[in-house]
């Protein structure tokens, strides 16, 4: 019976081959610390936006509640957008021939969206549901960061599976009053783990851990 021999041009395919699969480990280890960057994981990710809306001045120094604009994040699992018209409603008055807010007055006239650049941006395969923490007391600060402080949007936290489940298994230095989850610069009077655990406590909070929680 004949005996069947590779071609001799594939020795060196055959040596690459052996050298790729010796050097996994090593590519493996790199990629590993590679998504622990802040640059794979987008922490402190600031994209322009077509509008330089400056959360500093209408959160910070003007008092508008996070709900005022984000409508649904009491009811839905996104919190919206919101539309060109919600801006009018004080822009149509005030600075309104500003050059800056040119973009907006179009979007308004002719129907067409402003094409805002989504910063926190968490992968398809999670479920994250923004009413679920909201109502139960999560407050914006704790995912988003200081934002009555950015003039332009960033992302503070770096949303990886690790800092969520952190929360989930010890939600207390977490949770406030749900009263209070738009107020930022949060400072309870009083402990703010007791304060968190009386939350849970009063609320029946229990957050789940399992992996079917986020991944659907």
């Amino acid at each position: 019976m004949a005996r069947f021999e590779f071609p001799e041009w594939t020795e060196k395919f055959k040596k690459w081959t052996f050298l790729l699969a010796a050097g996994g480990p090593i590519y493996l280890l790199a990629l590993w610390a590679y998504g622990l960057t802040p640059e794979a994981i987008r922490e402190g990710y600031q994209p322009k936006q077509p509008v330089p809306y400056s959360h500093a001045l209408h959160v910070g120094e003007l008092g508008l509640d996070c709900r005022y604009c984000h409508t649904t994040v009491e009811k839905a699992g996104h919190a919206a957008v919101p539309p060109a018209a919600f801006c009018m409603n004080c822009h149509a008055k005030i600075r309104a021939d500003s050059a800056k807010l040119q973009p907006v007055r179009e979007a308004y006239a002719t129907g067409n969206p402003l094409k805002w650049t989504r910063v926190h941006d968490l992968p398809d395969y999670v479920y994250f549901n923004h009413s679920a923490h909201v109502t139960r007391g999560i407050g914006c600060e704790s995912c988003h960061g200081r934002i009555d402080l950015m003039d332009e949007v960033y992302q503070f936290a770096p949303l990886t599976m690790g800092w969520c489940l952190d929360c989930h298994r010890d939600p207390a230095p977490n949770l406030r009053p749900p009263e209070m989850v738009t107020v930022m610069g949060y400072d309870p009077p009083g402990d703010r783990r007791e304060i968190g655990n009386k939350v849970a406590q009063e609320n029946d909070i229990h957050p789940p851990t399992n992996c079917s929680t986020c991944h659907r």
